[in-house]
């Protein structure tokens, strides 16, 4: 059986005409193009870096868009990066693993060591990727630490570090990045903020600040880089259960937020039931695969038209802020 030719149509076919003359249209490589099935969100062929890929949002994230056709470079430092970060330092173990789901759904994966704050070590990776893949067509900045400490007892390492990883290291990512899709005159770059880049965050204001920052970024970015038909994005979870998040201090502070009384020793199952009563789809916190959907499609044909933009992936904690 021959398969049937795809569908495509417009809603109304043009040309639109005002006063007699004809209304002026994008061309085809900045619009998202007529309706047709699955349209544009497939990134068959497309080559993706993804920072931080060496668990939770990032690893997320980079098998979505593996299991969406594209290819990987996956990105991380794959160890301790500063006494500054809460959690456990992501292993090479970790990135190896990544590796594996990637090459489950048959997408070629590539694993590279690098510090983001190292931005000559980011230009020889954009090398690399260039020379091993052929081209970059998407980069998602999503690395990132947190700190949980009063801004009154940080150490200087507490505030520094966090925003030399976050803020500087996205902005490293961007800078080292870019004019790789800049010579090719097209590309998609997703930027990773923060619920807590939105308001300010009690005993988090390091990570707060550097996440406020970044939105910063991603909006003159997507101003600079337009003219070069890259668009330029940021995805703003809410609270999501990673290895990031996924400690006492920060169940304490969530419980804390919400009844004004923060335990001395917090479980799960107390943040859970203290804070999905108040989110409106009544979860307490997202899994890393609820957010990495919206990456795949940020990075399609399918947004050709978004750029500038703040994609907030929260369960409901989006209703609650301006």
């Amino acid at each position: 059986m021959s398969e049937s030719p795809r569908h495509e149509t417009r809603i109304e076919p043009g040309p639109h005409v005002l006063n007699g003359e004809p209304m002026p249209e994008p061309p085809p490589e900045k619009s998202a193009g007529p309706i047709r099935p699955a349209r544009g969100v497939q990134l068959d062929g497309k080559v993706a870096v993804v920072t931080g890929a060496a668990r939770g949002i990032g690893r997320a994230i980079a098998v979505e868009m593996a299991a969406n056709g594209a290819d990987l470079a996956l990105i991380d430092i794959a160890g301790p990066v500063s006494p500054a970060s809460n959690a456990e330092p992501a292993t090479p173990e970790d990135l190896d693993e990544t590796v594996r789901q990637v090459r489950a759904y048959g997408a070629r994966a590539q694993a590279i060591r690098a510090d983001i704050r190292d931005i000559q070590a980011l230009r020889g990776a954009a090398e690399q990727v260039e020379r091993d893949f052929g081209r970059i067509d998407i980069v998602v900045a999503n690395a990132a630490i947190q700190r949980w400490k009063p801004l009154l007892d940080m150490d200087d390492a507490d505030w520094r570090d966090t925003i030399e990883v976050n803020l500087n290291g996205t902005a490293n990512t961007l800078r080292a990045f870019a004019p790789k899709m800049v010579q090719r005159k097209c590309g998609r770059i997703v930027v990773l903020s923060s619920m807590q880049g939105k308001h300010g965050t009690k005993h988090a204001s390091s990570y707060s600040a550097s996440k406020w920052g970044i939105l910063g970024l991603m909006k003159s970015a997507a101003l600079e880089l337009g003219e070069h038909n890259i668009t330029v994005n940021a995805i703003i979870p809410g609270l999501v259960d990673t290895k990031l998040t996924r400690y006492e201090a920060r169940l304490a502070e969530a419980i804390g937020e919400v009844t004004g009384h923060k335990p001395d020793h917090a479980v799960p199952s107390q943040a859970w039931d203290a804070r999905a009563p108040v989110t409106a789809l009544k979860v307490a916190w997202l899994r890393p695969e609820d957010v990495s959907p919206t990456a795949v499609f940020l990075a399609s044909d399918a947004a050709a038209m978004v750029t500038g933009a703040e994609y907030e992936v929260t369960a409901g904690d989006s209703a609650k802020s301006v």
